[in-house]
């Protein structure tokens, strides 16, 4: 192989020089600047030609002058070869020091590229984390600012997603104009990377929470949580990471990947099911639950009572003026919700309350509750067990779920009827559902938008009519074929007087104020949902027992009961009265629902969660009260 000439290693050298980036190319031009300053000032000097016979140090000062700014040499005096000096090295000066402009300028903007990608380390500690992007992140930050409300020192939430980051700060700004004392830290990069995921710095992150997205959502949760817990540099603690799950079959794989860990994945498309089959036949159950788990209002808080020790449950419930209790949870973890009345409270035992907030929970010290016994009634109204009819209008991977959940509370010879325009369904439908005891299925396929065909299957036969949004398609697409549908479905029921409920799934939340001219008994805005859960639980992970426990068809479970079965109506009655007269029945009152209310968001539709006991209200006969129980 034939040497490389001088030339050709020169330019070498060169190349890989000027490829070190700006500091190289800065670097160099200072070296060039000062080799053509000193070169002239010895020229100048060895000659002799300086004008008052100045010092080298003198000259390289004058050609460092001409360097900077040419019209210096405007006002030189001297001999030809003097000036000739001075003219070089302003020409130098103008070219060297316009390069040097240009790099400068051209290393600021790759600065200023580089930091709108995001791509800086953040040094956050006890931060909350959340990976991914999903339209969930809008509602997570929303609840966690007003969770982060008490903390005086503030709050951070770090962001890391497959976005760019000052888009991902624009829509925020957009949907979430008021931070208070949180601040929002965005950074683009893959939560499967391990490089990218050390950016968020996620080792020193009080929680971590997973958005699901993609394809396969299931897959990329997955792969996320595997970048955490087992990181090279990860931490000794374990970390707290909340996330969704689709498949139930993936849901052990995710428990076993955060076994040194706190995972908490909550089982979407289960849960969804089983909030629209209860709300299904108790309107307004799904606006309980989002009260009970947003930050906006009351919240739920664990406390260790020692002055109720010894105490039963029953007796507990009446020892709270502003808090509400809801259950007990067991020295061993177990968590028991409106446990049977005679439960003793042990010594190791917490309870759990809705309350204002943490500070805010205090026996009321009464030895007797005012209760006004004439104001109990004795007897209430028991519900009828007959067979049902269910309208399911639209499909998503939920259905199959909500069919069979359906088929825990309904009585023998109950009929579900689906109508879809997917092909198919039916097959899919019978292999999904398996075996249910209760109901029959009835598959139709049609557009349910079609007025002739929502009239000709007589929705006005059914006990409750669901409308299911289209996961296959898009988010907006899917809402307004939902929105057409309830339009329809409530001119039909006006024009009826055979009372039915109708229940719909909205995917975006702020359509939901389109749909209040439909006068749809009730919302199931899913995604939003189980994104209050997830905040919820990235503050306080033991709420997830309460959680399971609340949406658990076995055993206790919310209800929405007639006013009128526990107390009188069209007098004043205080809550104490009616947190007995649910005692009396083995069930703990949460709150009351006033129907005048039910269409009125700014009232929260009616629900009322943990009214202060001893104030008065006048129900009226269509007013709902909250309870847990059995039935």
């Amino acid at each position: 192989m034939k040497a490389p000439t001088f030339k050709q290693r020169f330019q070498y050298w060169f190349d890989n020089y000027m490829s070190r980036g700006t500091g190289a190319l800065i670097t160099a031009l200072f070296a060039l600047s000062a080799v053509i300053i000193f070169v002239v000032a010895a020229l100048v000097k060895i000659t002799g030609s300086a004008p008052n016979d100045e010092s080298l140090f003198e000259l390289a000062w004058m050609s460092l002058l001409r360097t900077l700014d040419s019209g210096t040499m405007g006002g030189d005096t001297g001999s030809f070869f003097f000036l000739l000096m001075m003219l070089m090295v302003t020409f130098g000066g103008i070219f060297v020091v316009s390069a040097l402009i240009g790099i400068i300028n051209n290393g600021l903007e790759d600065k200023l590229d580089e930091l709108r990608k995001g791509r800086s380390a953040v040094l956050e500690n006890d931060h909350t984390l959340i990976l991914g992007w999903n339209p969930q992140v809008f509602t997570i930050i929303s609840e966690l600012i007003l969770a982060n409300e008490s903390r005086k020192s503030g709050a951070v939430i770090v962001v890391l997603a497959d976005q760019d980051k000052v888009e991902m700060e624009d829509a925020i700004d957009e949907r979430i104009s008021d931070t208070k004392n949180t601040r929002i830290i965005c950074r683009s990069g893959s939560p499967i990377d391990l490089t990218d995921l050390e950016i968020s710095s996620p080792h020193t992150a009080r929680s971590i929470i997973i958005l699901a997205e993609g394809a396969d959502p299931d897959t990329h949760v997955i792969k996320s949580v595997l970048a955490i817990t087992n990181n090279p540099n990860r931490r000794a603690q374990p970390y707290h990471i909340v996330t969704q799950i689709r498949d139930p079959k993936n849901m052990d794989v995710v428990k076993m990947l955060g076994e040194k860990d706190l995972v908490q994945p909550i089982l979407t498309n289960e849960l969804i099911a089983r909030v629209v089959a209860q709300t299904s036949r108790q309107s307004g159950l799904s606006l309980v639950y989002t009260e009970l788990m947003n930050f906006g209002g009351d919240e739920i808080y664990f406390k260790q009572e020692p002055e109720l020790s010894g105490k039963t449950y029953g007796e507990a419930l009446l020892a709270y003026e502003t808090s509400t209790l809801m259950g007990v949870r067991k020295a061993d973890g177990t968590i028991a919700m409106s446990p049977a009345m005679d439960t003793r409270i042990q010594s190791g035992d917490q309870v759990f309350v809705i309350a204002e907030d943490d500070d805010k929970i205090k026996l009321s010290g009464q030895s007797h509750a005012p209760i006004d016994e004439s104001q109990i009634q004795v007897s209430g109204t028991t519900s009828s067990h007959k067979p049902e009819k269910a309208l399911i209008l639209g499909w998503n991977r939920s259905g199959s779920t909500i069919i069979r959940e359906l088929d825990n509370y309904v009585t023998a010879g109950s009929q579900v009827t689906i109508v879809s325009d997917i092909e198919g369904l039916e097959k899919q439908i019978r292999h999904d559902a398996g075996h249910l005891k209760n109901q029959k299925i009835v598959v139709q396929e049609g557009d349910i938008r079609d007025r002739s065909l929502l009239e000709g299957l007589g929705a006005t036969d059914y006990d409750h009519v669901i409308v299911l949004a289209y996961s296959h398609l898009e988010q907006q697409e899917a809402d307004a074929i939902t929105l057409i549908t309830l339009l329809h479905l409530r001119d039909i029921a006006e024009r009826d007087e055979t009372p039915f409920s109708i229940i719909s799934e909205m995917l975006d939340l702020r359509n939901r104020e389109l749909a209040e001219a439909a006068k749809v008994d009730d919302f199931i805005v899913s995604e939003h949902l189980i994104s209050l859960m997830m905040a919820q639980l990235s503050e306080n992970s033991e709420l997830m027992g309460v959680f399971t426990d609340i949406f658990d068809p076995e055993g206790a479970e919310i209800y929405l009961k007639p006013i009128s079965d526990y107390v009188k109506t069209g007098q004043p009655v205080n809550f104490y009265t009616v947190t007995e007269a649910a005692r009396r029945r083995g069930e703990t009152a949460l709150g009351y629902r006033v129907m005048v209310e039910s269409h009125n968001a700014d009232k929260a539709y009616g629900v009322h969660t943990n009214p202060k006991k001893t104030e008065r209200v006048n129900f009226s006969a269509e007013d709902k009260v909250i309870v847990i129980a059995e039935e």
